[in-house]
């Protein structure tokens, strides 16, 4: 007669502790099961969000110089000896396209650069993006005319991959996709980089190691070197967010740190009317609506506008160099206003500096001076240029190119290691359940509640950690039931350690 188990296995095929073992544990060994047991489940649920995320991104960080190379008729032109003023070449973009209105210009930026003339309201463009009509700055000879999308002037390819990587082109539902990616992101990276230091160091090492070891230390070591870019791209991508990133907008008002505006008001001082919408303005252009007053045409009741050369001068005068966007005045129906004349690409940690001017002298009634920015709209909008690979240029574009085929790796290397640790062809099981049992309540307590209000903040990160944890429950309530009339003769001390 074969003699009884002296451990039993529950149903879920995890082992118990054998009795008499020590019960105490430090408060980091109580943690690492339940750390360790959320990492595997967010690895191996969320993953697949993480993995699109990566995957587009990745597309995006190329697509700037992949849009250079297919956009070069466009873009590019042969060096002259001179630019032509720019308002001949907005009146050489307006005799091509009449339709629409002049909604801002952005002057040739570099040697050999053309300069766009975005126009609005024109049939045929969708009503977020505008009409980019690309000048030859040397022969005012229009070169083409492509549809714009954002203030970073990204042109139809561009613009497709970003929707992808947004929203996957499915509106406003999709962005949950990206929203809930971005909130786990950090979760993830945390406790995979938590679990790897407190290996011993002799595990962590790739060279000599085979199977799931190797995979295992390939994951750790490239996580941990990726980390902090992966923190990174958490932040800054729940600030583009629906819900999360409703809530950091309230909070920075609430603080008192919002994006300050330029003054385009000239019946009132201190009146801010400009029509930059902050870090997430989708648009380079509005603020045109009616009068087409961009190559200089009179006002309304009499007054002269100068022009755009004459504004343009009157800018750099005041300090802002390189590229610039010049937005026309409001409607002139509408209150009086003045011309905006904004850097758009910016050097570092720049700018982008902003000048209003008075389209009847040409004289800047205002400048807004990004070292003025409170310091949460300038962390926000280094981390957004930062994102979205504008802040470094070329550079900046590799880095995020590196940061997400890292991602890529973690992931294939994580659902590697889960099948390892099957047989045969399953997938490995789960990790034991009930690790947070053996957590001290002054260290669980505290946890809880910081979960509970980050959940509430980051909604994203809260209503699926719930819905983990109901499943889970209701699976190991199964599994305990089975495993207790598998057991039903067995003491219940045996019964309950095998819970």
């Amino acid at each position: 007669m074969p003699a009884a188990p002296t451990a039993p296995v529950p149903v879920d095929g995890q082992r118990t502790p054998e009795p008499g073992s020590p019960q105490r544990r430090s408060a980091w060994g109580s943690l690492r099961p339940l750390v360790l047991r959320l990492h595997f489940y967010a690895g191996v649920l969320i993953a697949p969000f993480l993995l699109v995320a990566a995957v587009t991104g990745l597309l995006y960080a190329g697509s700037y110089q992949a849009e250079k190379l297919v956009y070069a008729d466009e873009l590019e032109v042969s060096v002259g000896d001179r630019e032509l003023p720019v308002s001949e070449q907005v009146a050489a973009a307006r005799k091509a396209h009449p339709d629409g209105t002049v909604s801002a210009v952005r002057p040739s930026a570099e040697d050999g650069a053309t300069t766009r003339v975005l126009l609005s309201g024109v049939e045929g463009v969708h009503p977020d993006r505008t009409l980019a009509v690309f000048v030859n700055p040397y022969t005012a000879e229009v070169r083409g005319s492509l549809e714009q999308y954002g203030s970073s002037g990204a042109l139809p390819l561009r613009t497709w991959v970003s929707g992808l990587h947004r929203d996957l082109h499915l509106g406003e539902t999709g962005r949950l996709y990206s929203e809930l990616a971005a909130s786990w992101l950090w979760v993830i990276a945390g406790g995979g980089v938590v679990l790897w230091f407190a290996r011993q160091r002799a595990r962590r090492k790739v060279r000599g190691a085979t199977g799931r070891r190797r995979t295992l230390s390939l994951h750790g070591t490239v996580g941990v070197w990726t980390a902090a870019g992966l923190f990174f791209l958490s932040a800054t991508g729940l600030t583009w967010s629906a819900y999360a990133g409703e809530s950091i907008a309230d909070l920075r008002e609430a603080l008192g740190q919002t994006t300050p505006t330029v003054s385009t008001s000239l019946a009132a001082a201190g009146e801010s009317g400009a029509p930059d919408s902050g870090e997430h303005a989708e648009h380079g252009g509005g603020g045109a609506g009616g009068a087409d007053r961009a190559g200089g045409a009179d006002r309304a009741g009499g007054a002269a506008d100068v022009g755009l050369d004459a504004v343009l001068a009157s800018a750099r005068d005041r300090g802002l160099s390189g590229p610039v966007e010049v937005v026309p005045p409001a409607d002139a129906s509408a209150a009086p206003s003045a011309y905006v004349v904004k850097e758009i690409q910016r050097s570092g940690f720049d700018g982008p500096d902003t000048a209003a001017v008075d389209p009847t002298n040409g004289k800047v009634v205002d400048v807004l001076k990004f070292d003025d920015f409170p310091v949460l709209a300038k962390l926000t909008r280094w981390g957004i240029d930062a994102h979205s690979g504008t802040l470094f240029g070329l550079a900046n574009q590799v880095v995020l190119a590196g940061i997400a085929v890292g991602l890529i790796l973690l992931i294939v290397w994580g659902y590697r290691m889960w099948w390892q640790r099957g047989r045969g062809t399953s997938f490995g099981r789960p990790l034991p359940r009930g690790a947070w049992q053996h957590v001290p309540a002054y260290v669980l307590v505290p946890l809880m509640a910081a979960v509970a209000v980050l959940g509430y903040f980051v909604p994203l990160l809260g209503i699926p950690l719930v819905a983990f944890l109901a499943v889970d429950i209701v699976l190991g309530e199964i599994a305990y039931r089975r495993g207790k009339r598998s057991y039903g003769a067995l003491d219940s001390g045996t019964a309950d350690r095998a819970r």
